[in-house]
């Protein structure tokens, strides 16, 4: 598990840096990390079997994955 995971615990509130996922998510969940880039980290997910990948949910309820580099607590 890298360093990064390692400090991130389930309940944890992260922001994502919009500028690192604009490019490969859908535009409505832009337009929502446009209004609140926080969420709240719900669970973890293994990426391509070396990385570790994050689960957020956000103010309006949607959940979403993020690659560990593209969010900062």
């Amino acid at each position: 598990m890298s360093q990064a995971a390692t400090n991130l615990r389930v309940g944890s509130k992260v922001r994502v840096n919009l500028d690192s996922v604009k490019e490969r998510i859908p535009g409505n969940l832009v337009e929502l990390l446009k209004k609140d880039p926080r969420g709240t980290l719900v669970d973890f997910k293994m990426t391509d079997g070396m990385g570790i990948g994050v689960v957020l949910e956000f103010s309006d309820g949607s959940i979403s994955w993020f690659f560990e580099n593209e969010i900062t607590n």
